[in-house]
């Protein structure tokens, strides 16, 4: 029985779906930083508090952990089309890393906007913490 695509041609367009899929997840970081370093410069501009630079820090984690999913994302299509075991063991620790640092990401993202919501930073305010 034919193959309806063969290997080849199936590693071509998975490497292609990949190159697509990183290079979203690389925009996706690019614009979230360059619009949090234009909010970072606004802030700094007009001399805000804590909460403001914090507001600024969950902005730019969120687009690192949307970012993160995508290069994830294209760690798993690489896997899509018969890898060697090399292959599986490098992807495997590259997603475990990506994994963990978007788990600690998120967790960071959920303690500041919670410290956000009840409007009280982590650190004492005054002029003795400046």
């Amino acid at each position: 029985m034919p193959e309806l695509f063969p290997e080849a041609f199936l590693r071509e367009a998975v490497d292609l779906l990949v190159r697509f899929v990183e290079a979203a997840g690389a925009i996706v970081i690019f614009v979230g930083a360059a619009v949090a370093f234009v909010r970072f410069l606004a802030v700094t501009v007009r001399r805000r508090g804590h909460d403001d630079f914090v507001a600024v820090r969950l902005f730019l984690g969120r687009f690192l952990a949307l970012g993160l999913e995508f290069q994830l994302a294209g760690d798993v299509l690489r896997t899509a089309i018969a890898p060697s075991f090399p292959q599986i063991g490098q992807l495997a620790a590259i997603a475990a890393i990506r994994t963990a640092l978007n788990f600690f990401l998120n967790r960071e993202i959920e303690r500041e906007g919670r410290t956000v919501r009840e409007g009280r930073p982590d650190r004492p305010s005054g002029p003795e913490s400046d």
